[in-house]
């Protein structure tokens, strides 16, 4: 599939229903929004293609790949229908790669991000098992100069207090209390609506590859080293 810059027409429409975020205006420029939609769709194709000759891309869907347009408001006071970004997730394939990439298009608060938003019980309990009994390879990680130059630092929900059943005085108690785990780096508008958006995100999505790996096996290993799956 041919490699297109997005549209500088999208962030455009992501304005304008900001701006007018009402389902009469919506319908009335529908084909305005299917027509953007559909630029994200090629970008995320495109993006998919890229990512699969270094990684194993769950879904080779475009359409898949992009999240809806409308927002769950059942249980939000903001009531407004529709979503002012665009975002594009990819999922590692097989149970042995972990680790979700994203990418958020919206005016002025674009971002490249990846990690593990919401770990099962079960997945959360071993990875904090596992760093509990040797917190250094991803100390190594998170403190290498590519790390802290693409992501600053390891970011997530935490608890205030150590988890459950882990000492409060643990030296990686620090790590032990983070509830997610993620990554992320701002990219700005005018590099997403460039020739080389994609090759920018793919950059940035392939930096966070040691951080995958490593939760990937630790996910897939008993704390003894043997394999799960």
């Amino acid at each position: 599939m041919k490699q297109v810059p997005l549209p500088k027409s999208v962030f455009a429409f992501l304005k304008n229903i900001k701006k007018h975020n009402n389902r009469v205006w919506f319908n009335t420029n529908k084909n305005i929004y299917i027509e953007q939609y559909e630029s994200v769709v090629h970008f995320a194709y495109v993006l998919i293609a890229k990512m699969n000759r270094h990684d194993n891309i769950e879904t080779l869907s475009g359409k898949k790949a992009v999240f809806r347009i409308y927002r769950d408001i059942r249980f939000s006071k903001d009531k407004s229908p529709y979503k002012s970004h665009f975002g594009i997730h990819l999922s590692r394939a097989t149970k042995l790669l972990r680790g979700g990439y994203y990418l958020h298009i919206e005016p002025g608060k674009c971002f490249v991000g990846g990690g593990f938003w919401g770990p099962t019980p079960e997945d959360l309990k071993h990875i904090r098992e596992q760093i509990a009994m040797d917190p250094k390879p991803l100390r190594k990680i998170i403190s290498s100069k590519k790390f802290k130059t693409n992501f600053g630092k390891l970011e997530g929900e935490k608890l205030v207090f150590a988890p459950k059943g882990f000492e409060k005085n643990h030296p990686a108690v620090d790590l032990l209390r983070y509830k997610q785990f993620l990554v992320s780096i701002p990219i700005s508008d005018s590099v997403i609506t460039s020739s080389k958006g994609i090759d920018e995100v793919v950059k940035s999505f392939r930096a966070m590859r040691p951080f995958f790996d490593y939760m990937s096996e630790i996910l897939t290993t008993s704390t003894n080293g043997e394999p799960l799956l």
